[in-house]
C-alpha cells in the first residue's frame, strides 16, 4: 500500500532541491570556470543555498510551523552532515581519484538530497508533515 502523503512530501522536497540546486549548481560552475577551488567554492555556495532552501523546506516541503529555535538548529546540524559529505565526496573523488569536479559535484548534489532527505523527514520536521492536498 502506497502513503501518498509521504509520496506528496517527496515530490515538494524534489521540487524546492531541484529548483535550489540548478542556481546553486550554475553558480558553482560558473565560478569554478574562473579558477576558484571547488571546496572553497561550496564552502562559499553551502550557507547560502541552505538558507534559502529552509523556507521552501520548512513550509512547503514538510509543513512545519513549529515556534523555536529547535527546528532552525536541527536544519543547521542536518546540513552540517551534509556539507561534510559534500566535501567528502569532493576529496575522494576529485582530488584522490582524479575524477572532474563538476562530475564529482553533480553528483554529490544527489547524494547529500538523499541524506538531507532522511534527516528532514525524521529529525529535523520530524513532527511536521504534509498538509493535505
Amino acid at each position: 500500500m502506497f502513503n501518498y502523503a509521504a509520496i506528496r512530501q517527496l515530490i515538494r522536497y524534489g521540487i524546492v532541491g531541484v529548483l535550489n540546486n540548478l542556481l546553486g549548481y550554475s553558480i558553482y560552475l560558473a565560478i569554478t570556470f574562473f579558477g576558484l577551488d571547488p571546496k572553497l567554492t561550496i564552502s562559499l555556495l553551502y550557507p547560502i543555498g541552505a538558507t534559502t532552501a529552509y523556507f521552501g523546506h520548512s513550509r512547503y516541503s514538510f509543513a512545519y510551523d513549529k515556534k523555536g529555535i529547535a527546528g532552525p538548529l536541527r536544519y543547521i546540524i542536518a546540513h552540517a552532515i551534509s556539507y561534510g559529505a559534500n566535501l567528502l565526496m569532493l576529496y575522494v573523488f576529485w582530488q584522490r581519484a582524479g575524477l572532474p569536479h563538476q562530475l564529482v559535484q553533480g553528483a554529490a548534489i544527489f547524494v547529500c538530497a538523499g541524506i538531507l532527505f532522511v534527516l528532514f523527514k525524521y529529525f529535523v520536521f520530524a513532527s511536521g508533515g504534509p498538509k493535505p492536498a
